[in-house]
């Protein structure tokens, strides 16, 4: 764990950029470069300030096309097969939810399409957009919202609850039908490992990273 050095009052204050403040407690220190594996935090509070970064922007915008493309999959391929009495039919996530908003849980299914579809998409493309123009050294238009949307949105994408809860639901389901997982949910598999390895990025490194256009 690295500790980051204090802004002293003796000391000449150095250019904006070369300091970094706690979110939690406001306390101001002097930023330097961290080796891999290192995370800075905070001395007073212990939240944490900074950590080194493995991935590049490049490497960060290839991770959200790729996302992006398994998440297509997911959303067009079926989920699962159900039989019963030799008849079987197979459901995308789309189908489970016109089936609960058809059954009269329609806010099952709003939620369900909200954190399952709206909100990773939403993540992805404004990701995208931000890492797109952040590869040329450049901030995004609309680049302040964005972040703030970004952030808003960061807890609601629930792709990892929604594969736990189909693999119980094909567990306990197999007592009563004949049930076979179909791509779209390895697909979904693969969409929640993509999505937590860009979501532990700290998107906040591009406001160091691109200059504010005039600055």
């Amino acid at each position: 764990m690295a500790i980051l050095e204090h802004a002293t009052r003796n000391m000449r204050a150095p250019a904006p950029a070369a300091l970094l403040v706690c979110e939690h407690c406001d306390t101001v220190y002097r930023r330097r470069p961290l080796e891999r594996g290192e995370v800075a935090r905070c001395t007073r509070c212990g939240a944490e300030l900074d950590r080194h970064r493995v991935l590049t922007t490049n490497a960060l915008l290839a991770l959200i096309l790729t996302s992006m493309i398994v998440f297509v999959q997911a959303n067009v391929w079926p989920i699962f097969t159900l039989g019963l009495n030799g008849q079987y039919r197979a459901t995308t996530l789309w189908g489970m939810i016109d089936v609960m908003w058809q059954q009269d849980a329609q806010v099952v299914s709003v939620l369900a399409a909200a954190t399952l579809f709206f909100f990773p998409m939403i993540k992805m493309l404004v990701m995208g957009w931000l890492l797109w123009f952040a590869r040329a050294g450049r901030r995004a238009p609309g680049f302040a919202p964005l972040m703030v949307i970004l952030h808003r949105i960061g807890p609601w994408t629930m792709s990892e609850v929604f594969v736990l809860g189909a693999l119980v639901a094909i567990v306990k389901a197999h007592t009563f039908f004949d049930v076979a997982a179909d791509p779209g949910i390895y697909a979904y598999g693969a969409l929640t490992l993509l999505i937590t390895i860009f979501s532990g990025v700290d998107m906040r490194q591009l406001w160091e990273q691109t200059p504010e256009p005039g600055a």
